[in-house]
């Protein structure tokens, strides 16, 4: 259910090289992009179109932030297994409804946190769980973009409702982060507008700390305002510490026409490895891991097919959800405050 950049590039070129999985139709209400693009893929008009059709048994949502949950709610409905793209919902008790709804009626419900698939991510995850650095103290995760002009006809920064940085890039670096940590014990963070003219957050940071079993913090970060980019990651340890610049190369290539089976799909070149360093030794370059979005779908194929636990499960997306309200809560008060996650379905 559309074929903006979501629906274009991360779900039906994904779909599309997913083995198991057969696109079978595309919801567009005006233009013939998905047609030219899958010509012989049915093309619908309305969601009531594509629900019609008895033989559709999994929906992917990649409409506008502000519609994920009045049109989950309707494939639920139907009894449709469901994909929302992040974010989940807009509200937590929108998600508790969500969930509520999916376990009554025993459909599959996820969110696309393809991020976890990123090569840097699992890069990271090896890193940590290596050991070398001893026990990990900071880790900072930042999205630094640059983009001066406010885009005002675009809706994500109209300032209508699911637009801004924090609801667009929020849901990557805060499911990353608790998908290495767990629920934190407190946050605090600063979301702000720092580009003239922009109606909504172009800027945040997001501080979590944690407490067990050691001391850690946890910084989250994303700006439209940096035209010299910072590390993607940085972690400390008590032992060493790993920096690595650059991005995942899977949304630029995808963007390029590239498909997944193509040498060099989803690789970087060795000078975007990060480094690794230990104390007392010199540093050393760390192959980036190759990232593949197609594990998103295998893993809700398996799951359908009776094979494989939900990796991305409701729940932690609710928790995803739960964070970004409370970010937006400390920073308007500008007091920390403590994660209670007890309202989890």
């Amino acid at each position: 259910m559309g074929f903006g950049l979501a629906g274009r590039i991360f779900h039906t070129a994904v779909i599309e090289a997913t083995p198991g999985l057969e696109l079978a139709c595309v919801v567009e209400r005006s233009g013939n992009d998905a047609a030219k693009a899958y010509p012989s893929v049915k093309l619908a008009r309305s969601i009531e179109e594509m629900l019609a059709d008895v033989g559709i048994q999994l929906v992917v949502i990649a409409t506008p932030s502000y519609s994920h949950y009045e049109l989950a709610k309707q494939c639920l409905r139907e009894q449709r297994h469901v994909i929302v793209d992040k974010p989940f919902t807009l509200k937590s008790e929108e998600a508790t409804e969500l969930i509520r709804m999916a376990r009554e009626r025993k459909r599959l419900l996820t969110v696309y946190q393809e991020r976890r698939w990123d090569g840097d991510f699992k890069t990271v995850r090896q890193v940590i769980a290596g050991g070398e650095l001893g026990r990990l103290v900071s880790y900072e995760s930042h999205y630094d973009r640059f983009r001066a002009q406010p885009r005002r006809d675009v809706w994500r920064e109209s300032g209508g409702p699911g637009g801004g940085t924090l609801f667009d890039l929020g849901p990557h670096l805060i499911d990353q982060a608790l998908t290495l940590f767990g629920q934190p014990d407190t946050i605090a963070a600063s979301v702000r507008v720092e580009r003239d003219d922009a109606v909504v957050d172009d800027a945040w940071d997001l501080f979590l700390e944690y407490q067990r079993p050691h001391p850690a913090t946890v910084t989250l970060r994303a700006t439209l305002t940096a035209c010299m980019p910072g590390p993607r990651y940085r972690l400390h340890g008590t032992r060493g510490s790993f920096v690595k610049f650059g991005i995942d190369p899977q949304e630029d290539q995808l963007k390029a026409g590239m498909g997944f089976d193509l040498p060099g799909f989803g690789e970087e070149p060795e000078s975007a490895w990060g480094e690794l360093r230990i104390c007392g030794g010199e540093a050393r370059r760390v192959r980036t891991q190759r990232g593949d979005y197609r594990g998103f779908y295998e893993n809700v194929r398996d799951t359908l097919l009776g094979k494989a636990e939900l990796d991305v499960k409701p729940e932690q997306a609710w928790r995803t959800t739960r964070l970004i309200e409370l970010a937006r809560e400390t920073s308007a008060h500008g007091r920390r405050l403590r994660v209670d996650f007890s309202g989890q379905p």
